[in-house]
């Protein structure tokens, strides 16, 4: 008997291997058609679509179950504005000094430079923040375990929710990003993991001529 509380698995269902194989496929269809873009329409998108993506982000698996992010939902014009202007500072920092010739070699096939417009553009951002200690309900302070791993698998499942629902996404990661902190609002002990920009593509969107690796690029199998 565990010693600590539980309760019976609910929800869980089993398909058979053909409803397996059928729904993957799918599945695969639907988010291999995923690409990110960086021209976007100011379409404005319903509130609740982005609330019930950032649920189905909250289900991620977490270090002993402690969840240990924290997203902050930007609309706002004159928001939008000032994450622009600091975003594009660094970026251009970036471009200038802090950038390897290998890495700049390594963008060049996607057309990125300093210039960031898809930060005004696009209908929502949303800052990804990792917390690296949490407080319980009595103010004492408590260690958050694989925050960033954790953090990732939530990441990750918002942008398949957000394509899922037919939107567009765009992973931008400005470094560093503690101008985020100071402009939304955030304390010092949570970390800018992400800033994911949302919306519709513009009509006449654009995306690089590039490639996905093949399964066995990317996968091994031991069978015995």
């Amino acid at each position: 008997m565990a010693d600590y509380p539980t309760v019976p698995l609910q929800g869980f269902q089993e398909y058979t291997v053909e409803e397996m194989r059928a729904r993957l496929d799918e599945f695969y269809a639907d988010i291999s058609r995923r690409r990110t873009v960086r021209e976007f329409s100011d379409r404005p998108v319903p509130r609740d679509i982005i609330e019930t993506a950032l649920k189905a982000a909250g289900t991620a698996p977490s270090g002993a179950n402690l969840q240990p992010w924290h997203f902050v939902v930007v609309s706002g014009a004159e928001t939008k504005k000032k994450i622009r202007a600091a975003a594009e500072e660094e970026e251009r920092e970036f471009y200038a000094h802090r950038a390897s010739a290998e890495w700049l070699a390594a963008l060049q096939p996607l057309g990125t430079d300093s210039n960031k417009p898809f930060l005004e553009e696009a209908p929502y951002l949303i800052a990804v923040f990792l917390q690296k200690f949490g407080k319980l309900e009595d103010g004492r302070k408590v260690k958050h375990y694989y925050p960033t791993e954790s953090t990732g698998l939530a990441t990750g499942i918002l942008i398949t929710a957000l394509h899922h629902a037919g939107l567009a996404t765009l992973t931008h990661t400005p470094s560093p990003m503690k101008f985020l902190n100071q402009i939304l609002g955030r304390p010092s002990s949570e970390r800018p993991f992400l800033l994911l920009v949302v919306g519709y593509p513009a009509d006449a969107a654009e995306v690089p001529d590039i490639k996905r690796k093949a399964l066995d690029e990317f996968t091994s199998f031991v069978d015995v």
